[in-house]
């Protein structure tokens, strides 16, 4: 009989706490409704990935003031984000005022407009020259064609994606491999390394595999290599560089947590997992490492679904306190990003 890995362990050091709804995100520069907007840092500056951006009429400032109809979109985009997390600063703006795609299709490998590509944050892999990578997941009307890796440059101060890696801009196929990086993706404060967590091959499709989460790991240095890749097999067999063939609850490292982000918090010397339930209740999990074990989620936040919307995938802003005393966090309610702050002490 096998190991369950994603079965909760160790306590939670969350007691006592408090939580502020602090509102909807929204950019100083522009409009428009969307999902996601996971962070990352590169360059001394913290950024957000969004997923489907949703333009409002030309013109409109405010979102909640859009007048109906579709007026346009994007896939993903990326904002600045500044010292208030109610507030962002989109970039790659058009002529019209609407944020461009910060993921570049390309025409010559099949890819159209209508492609979407599932990136989470930017983690930075050399702070000199301020590069960074961006985890993506290619998706063709809803087939998980694999996930890719990018790199992102500053150029005239702005994240700019140079370069996408591996034939057709995949290197995990998404029908024989887990798709690394479209869950979680988290540069490590502690360590070298890189941490992207995935969800199964695409042929896992029936309760309860198909919400296994999967790991790799790669140096930061080395985020361009794919040989310098190693794949989590499990507590009992660990890290191997051979990529993972075994797909369960031995060599997954949860079980069903949806999209978040991993941060490490000086308060409570732990990790957290950020992250929503099925129910779109946000939670946090600890463990002692990146890897697990992890604990039962600690039930933070339950915000009420907007005209029926999805609540799902969970952010967390560090960087606004270092302390870890407090975290403020944000998630998607029906293509709203809502905020709370936490607080522990």
């Amino acid at each position: 009989m096998s190991v369950d890995n994603t079965q909760p362990e160790g306590e939670n050091p969350i007691t006592d706490f408090t939580v502020e709804f602090l509102g909807t995100q929204r950019s100083s520069n522009a409009a428009s409704r969307r999902d996601l907007g996971f962070t990352g840092q590169l360059g001394g500056k913290w950024y957000a990935v969004y997923g489907d951006v949703l333009w409002c009429e030309t013109g409109v400032t405010d979102p909640a003031e859009d007048t109906e109809g579709f007026h346009g979109m994007v896939r993903n985009a990326v904002s600045a984000l500044t010292d208030d997390p109610l507030v962002v600063e989109d970039l790659h703006l058009n002529d019209d005022g609407h944020q461009l795609q910060f993921m570049p299709f390309n025409e010559e490998w099949g890819e159209t407009n209508m492609f979407g590509f599932g990136g989470t944050g930017i983690a930075e892999v050399d702070p000199d020259s301020a590069t960074g990578v961006l985890y993506y997941l290619v998706n063709d009307n809803e087939h998980y064609k694999g996930a890719g890796v990018a790199k992102v440059e500053l150029i005239d101060d702005v994240p700019t994606i140079t370069d996408r890696f591996g034939e057709n801009g995949i290197w995990w196929n998404g029908d024989e491999l887990p798709k690394y990086g479209d869950v979680a993706t988290y540069r490590d404060v502690n360590s070298e390394y890189i941490y992207i967590l995935g969800n199964p091959p695409n042929h896992f499709t029936d309760f309860p595999d198909k919400l296994y989460i999967y790991m790799a790991r790669v140096p930061a240095a080395d985020a361009f290599d794919l040989d310098k890749y190693e794949y989590w097999w499990g507590r009992e067999q660990g890290w191997k560089s051979e990529p993972l063939t075994e797909f369960n609850c031995e060599t997954a490292v949860m079980w069903g947590t949806g999209q978040g982000q991993i941060v490490y918090n000086k308060h409570f010397e732990t990790y957290f997992y950020v992250g929503l339930d099925l129910g779109g209740t946000v939670f946090l999990k600890a463990a002692p490492s990146p890897e697990g074990p992890w604990t039962e989620g600690k039930e933070i936040y339950k915000d009420e679904p907007i005209d029926g919307g999805l609540v799902y995938a969970g952010l967390a802003y560090p960087h606004l306190d270092e302390s870890g005393e407090t975290l403020t966090i944000g998630f998607t309610n029906n293509n709203w990003i809502r905020i709370i702050k936490v607080s522990f002490t």
